[in-house]
């Protein structure tokens, strides 16, 4: 930045000098008709001129770079806050929304803090120079041009606060526009079965009225003041010249003192009119930046111990779960109303437990402070004994893995979505297979025309709901972790893809610490300890027989689900 501004006072200064040799130009060659007092002025002129472009140039360029690389890396920091905020945030605000925030708003906020300082600089010195250029040729003359001035910036002033409110509702309605599309291209298919169309094109077309409104009164606000300015600059240039030719007929300025003149001045409102127009811009990267800030402030609800407490912790955990009277409550939840209350429990290394109960119960909730998506309010979660707050996250959850209830896929290879399963070191691709293998995978991805290289998305059609939870257990095999979560591993699934799951999803078991969620009870059959949670209570607990001769809770839901 300290460069292109050191480009923008050298241009500035090129282009004062080169207006200056036009009137010595003017003077001692056009006005004496002499061709030999031409060519010492015009080399001059010329080398000056070179100058002022070779140093505008490398200006212009330098800010280019800087402003791309401003915009990458206000992106980037502020997709990194995203990732570390809860799930809580992503569901009080619409995806389409914060897309527009990393995308449009950025931008904005690009024009005024890099663009816009550049053409500050630029135009402070611009002004500097023509001005001094100008008293220097004529004092009297120059001073009686400067009262115009203060009308600009009174100019400018007015329209501020207007312009201000109409770039907020401006970024407002084009995030609200952005979310209309990604919600209806997420939701296609229930758009489609309920003939919904017309209804999700009513939609776009009241968000996109509202933008057309807002970008409709911005333009108009922006051309008045434009036009406005013009106005001011031309009555400025005709006073200008009038003054000139009075001067020129007393015999007190030459004709190429009047045309330099004229020229500064002519050049000394264009910055001055973009200082001018640096203040709308600052209104509208404020409104840009409101949003943006909405997210940087947002507290992640975990963070990293500070290293004085942080406990060292091997790659691998041997997998002892203990929970010890946690307690939990979402933010902005009703007060009083707890997803878990006081829940107790211990899972040796290998142990297979089963977390049931009914919708609300706090399953899920239990899943999510496991993995430190939230801190309980109250109560200890160990992980080998160690509380998990005292674990950097990276340790803590290198050593779980999550197959959650809806089935992730990335954009990409069937290889690359079993392979991201682990970070480091980089799986081969015969690891890859044999993940593929105990996930019952390989002879389906085999049988696409582009095997493992077939790209998979979300919400694909090339894959059933059963091939995509088996890819997902052949990236849960390759993670290899000691303690394993399965939210709900068989829902949304047939009776025969359930049952074709159920062998990967024990051989993924097998060894490792293992909570499964779930309201399908054939699972819990053979469990070493079976949870039932009930409006984030724990009611009961113990094995599978055990509950049912106490024909309690746990009896219940099994029988209805027999049924």
């Amino acid at each position: 930045m300290l460069l292109v501004g050191v480009c923008a006072i050298v241009a500035a200064l090129a282009e004062t000098v080169t207006i200056l040799l036009f009137a010595q130009l003017t003077d001692q060659a056009l006005a004496q008709g002499s061709v030999s007092a031409f060519w010492n002025p015009a080399g001059t002129w010329l080398t000056v001129a070179l100058l002022g472009a070779v140093v505008g140039y490398l200006g212009s360029s330098l800010a280019a770079w800087t402003a791309e690389r401003f915009l990458l890396r206000l992106r980037a920091r502020v997709f990194t806050h995203l990732q570390t905020l809860p799930p809580h945030f992503f569901q009080r605000n619409r995806r389409g929304d914060l897309v527009e925030r990393l995308t449009g708003d950025v931008d904005a906020i690009e024009h005024l803090v890099v663009s816009g300082l550049v053409s500050a600089c630029t135009a402070v010195f611009s002004t500097l120079f023509y001005g001094a250029a100008a008293l220097w040729l004529r004092w009297e003359l120059a001073l009686a041009t400067f009262v115009a001035a203060p009308i600009f910036f009174a100019a400018t002033r007015r329209f501020t606060s207007r312009l201000r409110e109409v770039s907020r509702r401006l970024r407002a309605a084009d995030g609200a526009l952005t979310s209309v599309v990604e919600e209806t291209l997420v939701n296609v298919v229930l758009t489609q079965a309920y003939n919904r169309q017309r209804d999700e094109e009513t939609r776009l077309s009241r968000e996109a009225l509202r933008w057309l409104r807002a970008s409709v009164a911005s333009a108009r606000l922006n051309a008045l003041y434009e036009q406005l300015i013009e106005v001011l600059e031309t009555l400025c240039v005709l006073a200008i010249i009038g003054l000139g030719a009075w001067e020129i007929s007393a015999g007190r300025m030459s004709l190429g003192q009047l045309l330099a003149f004229a020229a500064f001045i002519g050049y000394l409102y264009p910055p001055i009119r973009s200082l001018g127009q640096l203040g709308l811009t600052a209104t509208a990267a404020t409104a840009a930046a409101d949003r943006l800030l909405e997210i940087l402030d947002a507290r992640p609800a975990v963070t990293d111990p500070p290293p004085e407490r942080t406990t060292p912790f091997p790659h691998r955990a041997r997998g002892e779960l203990a929970v010890q009277d946690v307690t939990f409550r979402y933010p902005n939840a009703a007060p009083g109303h707890h997803a878990l209350a006081a829940l107790s429990f211990t899972a040796q290394p290998g142990a297979f437990l089963v977390v049931t109960g009914p919708s609300g119960a706090g399953k899920s909730t239990l899943a999510a402070l496991l993995l430190r998506f939230y801190d309980p309010d109250a109560g200890t979660i160990r992980l080998d004994g160690i509380e998990v707050d005292r674990l950097s996250l990276a340790d803590l959850r290198r050593n779980i893995t999550l197959l959650p209830q809806e089935t992730l896929v990335l954009h990409d290879t069937i290889e690359h979505n079993i392979a991201c399963g682990r970070d480091r070191p980089t799986p081969t691709h015969e690891e890859v297979v044999q993940a593929a293998r105990a996930a019952d995978a390989h002879a389906f991805v085999t049988a696409l025309p582009n095997g493992y290289d077939t790209v998979i998305a979300p919400a694909t059609a090339a894959l059933s709901g059963g091939q995509l939870q088996r890819i997902a257990i052949a990236r849960a095999m390759l993670r290899d972790a000691p303690v394993l979560i399965l939210d709900e591993p068989t829902t949304g699934l047939d009776t025969l893809a359930a049952q074709r799951i159920l062998g990967p999803l024990h051989r993924l078991a097998a060894g490792r610490t293992t909570l499964v969620i779930s309201h399908d009870l054939d699972l819990a059959t053979g469990a070493d300890l079976i949870l039932v949670l009930d409006e984030g209570h724990l009611t009961e607990s113990g094995t599978h027989p055990d509950l049912l001769a106490r024909g309690g809770l746990y009896t219940e839901l099994f029988e209805s689900g027999r049924g």
